[in-house]
């Protein structure tokens, strides 16, 4: 595994981390009081917090599912989270089993359940990457030990960019799709406060309390990460709405659309 340290492992449980409290909305355990008491704070600004997460992790599957049946081999998937199976190279190596992932994060807990993430086919290949997401040049010297650059990558980024504040989530963008082949892919998630700007708002101070950062983004603010590339139909949508036949639906309550943008596009 790449970039792993034999050094025990060191968890700041002082302050909440965003890898677990999505852990604990997805209902894992790999998460902390702090941890849950944020998450429980955010459902009391929208109850259907646990939805959200799901709705997420579910346009995961379906965008990995799409791109492995559309001949995309390669992926390198950043800010991977803890892993929740069925993993992205679960996913990806239903459809072909010779398909290459790389994941990278720097939470702790990630690296300790790291060994979950390289339960490889025989025909692929996993590894994982101990790096911080706003360290594209890092990530991507890593990453090419395992893929080839002059080869098609889906390079995925879901719930990670409202984690990083204004131009330099564009500027990582950037930086990590210049170097990948044409027909590389960009698969991207995005919470957003188009629906509900007082709660996102409430939101985005929680987190500032915390020395967290938070960065809602609108539809178009999320589009503009797509400049340049070809969009998948329908383009950026809700993702519940992103080809909801490749994969599960998740039952939510109401009747609202779940806050949160999507989109999938190619690298021509």
């Amino acid at each position: 595994m790449t970039g792993l340290d034999p050094a025990p492992v060191q968890i700041d449980t002082s302050k909440p981390h965003p890898a677990r409290m999505y852990d604990w909305f997805l209902g894992g355990k790999d998460n902390y009081p702090v941890d849950q008491e944020m998450a429980e704070q955010l459902l009391a600004l929208d109850s259907r917090g646990k939805e959200m997460a799901r709705v997420n992790r579910a346009f995961m599957h379906r965008a990995t599912r799409c791109l492995a049946e559309h001949g995309v081999r390669q992926f390198l998937d950043v800010g991977t989270g803890i892993p929740t199976e069925p993993n992205l190279h679960q996913i990806a190596q239903q459809s072909a089993p010779d398909s290459r992932v790389v994941y990278c994060d720097n939470d702790p807990i990630v690296l300790a359940h790291a060994a979950a993430l390289l339960r490889s086919t025989p025909e692929g290949a996993t590894d994982y990457i101990q790096a911080d997401a706003r360290e594209p040049a890092t990530i991507l010297e890593a990453a090419g030990k395992l893929l080839d650059f002059g080869r098609p990558v889906a390079l995925s980024l879901v719930a990670l960019l409202h984690f990083v504040a204004d131009e330099d989530a564009y500027e990582l963008v950037n930086r990590l799709m210049e170097p990948l082949a044409p027909g590389s892919c960009l698969v991207l998630s995005h919470v957003t406060g188009d629906f509900d700007p007082e709660g996102s708002a409430k939101a985005v101070e929680m987190y500032r309390a915390r020395g967290l950062t938070l960065r809602p983004r609108s539809r178009t603010e999320t589009a503009r990460f797509f400049d340049g590339f070809e969009f998948f139909d329908p383009g950026v949508s809700l993702a519940a709405e992103w080809h909801p036949e490749l994969g599960e639906r998740v039952p939510v309550a109401g009747d609202e659309p779940i806050p949160g943008w999507v989109g999938v596009a190619r690298k021509s």
